[in-house]
């Protein structure tokens, strides 16, 4: 992952656990309406993908136990991960692009409401994404993928001083680009090609000469609209719309979004089919469905999306009808680093990825809270404009005493926190009952954005080899680490 130049390590806070009546008369446990929905605390776990379903997006007897583990903790709300609303393979990630998904995903929803006894509500994340392909070897790119045309004979012919280029043969051609330096071909060929050859072929919702990608803005509104109601049959309290970082409607909002047919260009029109595909799912789920969104208050990339974007589409969001606004940041293919050849580009390497998930090697600012205020901006303009849903903040959030100081500013009405969940999914519930001191805290090293990274099964380096002879437990594919982090017991 990327870091800043000459980074500081910061230790993590200083943490003060309040007592059971502190916790009590605090606002962090206090609830909060979203839409028809109460939460009994404002306390969020965040979608996190664990790499645990069927590689066709069934629920696993693993995934159960995930979000069952959860559960115990009792948060307000568990958001289940990216979600997939079409019906393509995909991977270990769970999809609801088809009735038969609704079976697995209705236990889900059952295991959640009785290991938390009834406590937390449930929220399920759909996403759609365009093709990313893996890296291929620079002799498999040139002998199949890369479409010769007169332009790269013209330019092979002028960089070079041979004319011969102009008729030789395109096997010739082939075999010669193969085994050309970087900086020939730099010269030869075009942005989109480098990079297909360096990183992978990756779709844009901007390759409007691509007939499917075209017809987006189409097509889009009626698939997820079919998976919120699959959603709502399958028990979920709410749909979370992933409009947030490397994803299809992420990319609609980006301003490097030019489409021409008005759905790109200015903010107006890039907002235009994130609000169509709410109005859409919103007609079809009724008004008593919880329908929140994620999106970003900076993209951090060049040329992208930034606050005064996002407080523009966050204001607009608001007026349109969403229950809540979950507020990220980063998370872009565009300033990733290269994969390696046959790995896919991750979209959490680069800068942006970084401020996605915010280690403790940082710059001064450090990384605990660091993209509050992105969630505070928003929150202030969308209530400065008429507007009161709920905002959830996120990012290196792992103490009461940051958390309640958040709210209590009224920074958000919410606090999400992914990676201090995954370390001890009894934090909030160990606070609740004053034994803070008992929590397993996050050390911010991101060993979990790591193995997301290679698409393993997502563990807490805090303890995935704790306990390893525990009866029972269930372990990964390679047989090294725990799968759900040892019980904790209240008595």
């Amino acid at each position: 992952m990327w870091h800043t130049e000459n980074p500081i390590r910061h230790p993590l806070p200083e943490a003060r656990w309040p007592t059971q009546e502190e916790a009590a008369r605090s606002l962090l446990f206090s609830p909060v309406q979203i839409g028809r929905v109460t939460l009994e605390s404002r306390t969020w776990v965040p979608a996190m993908v664990p790499w645990r379903a069927t590689e066709v997006g069934f629920v696993t007897p693993n995934i159960l136990e995930w979000y069952g583990r959860f559960a115990e903790g009792r948060p307000g709300a568990i958001v289940v991960e990216a979600t997939g609303i079409r019906d393509i393979a995909s991977g270990p990630l769970l999809r609801i692009g088809h009735d038969r998904f609704i079976p697995g995903l209705r236990q889900l929803v059952e295991t959640v409401r009785r290991r938390s006894q009834g406590y937390t509500r449930l929220f399920i994340q759909i996403i759609d994404f365009l093709a990313v392909k893996r890296r291929p070897p620079k002799e498999k790119y040139f002998e199949r993928f890369l479409r010769l045309t007169d332009s790269h004979r013209r330019a092979l012919a002028e960089t070079t001083g041979d004319a011969r280029w102009m008729k030789a043969a395109e096997s010739d051609l082939r075999a010669f680009l193969t085994d050309a330096p970087d900086e020939l071909l730099d010269r030869v060929m075009d942005e989109r090609e480098l990079e297909s050859l360096r990183y992978g072929y990756r779709e844009r919702v901007t390759d409007t000469d691509l007939p499917h990608i075209k017809e987006l803005p189409a097509v889009l509104p009626g698939i997820f609209a079919d998976a919120a109601v699959r959603a709502r049959e399958a028990g979920f309290d709410g749909v979370e719309l992933h409009y947030a970082h490397a994803y299809t409607m992420a990319s609609f909002l980006s301003a490097k979004n030019d489409r021409s047919d008005g759905y790109g260009g200015a903010r107006s029109k890039r907002v235009r089919l994130p609000l169509e595909v709410y109005r859409t799912v919103r007609e079809r789920v009724g008004d008593d469905y919880v329908v929140g969104v994620r999106f970003l208050g900076d993209e951090v990339i060049e040329g992208g999306s930034h606050l005064e974007d996002a407080v523009y589409f966050g204001v607009e969001f608001a007026r349109t009808g969403f229950d809540y606004l979950s507020v990220s940041k980063g998370g872009k293919f565009d300033d990733a680093k290269q994969p390696k050849v046959g790995q896919a580009v991750y979209p959490y390497t680069g800068q942006s990825g970084y401020e996605c998930m915010p280690t403790v090697l940082s710059d001064e600012r450090g990384p605990f809270g660091r993209n509050v205020p992105l969630a505070a901006a928003i929150k202030r303009a969308v209530n400065q404009a008429g507007f009161n849903p709920p905002v959830v903040t996120s990012g290196g959030i792992g103490t009461f005493d940051m958390a309640e100081s958040i709210l209590r500013r009224g920074e958000a009405d919410i606090v999400a926190a992914a990676r201090q969940s995954l370390a001890d999914p009894d934090w909030f519930l160990k606070i609740r009952l004053g034994r803070g001191e008992e929590i397993r805290r996050c050390v911010f090293t991101n060993y979990c954005e790591g193995l997301d990274s290679m698409h393993k099964q997502v563990t807490c380096k805090l303890w995935d080899r704790v306990q390893l002879d525990e009866p029972e437990i269930t372990m990964s594919d390679d047989g090294r680490r725990r799968l759900v982090p040892p019980r904790w017991s209240d008595a």
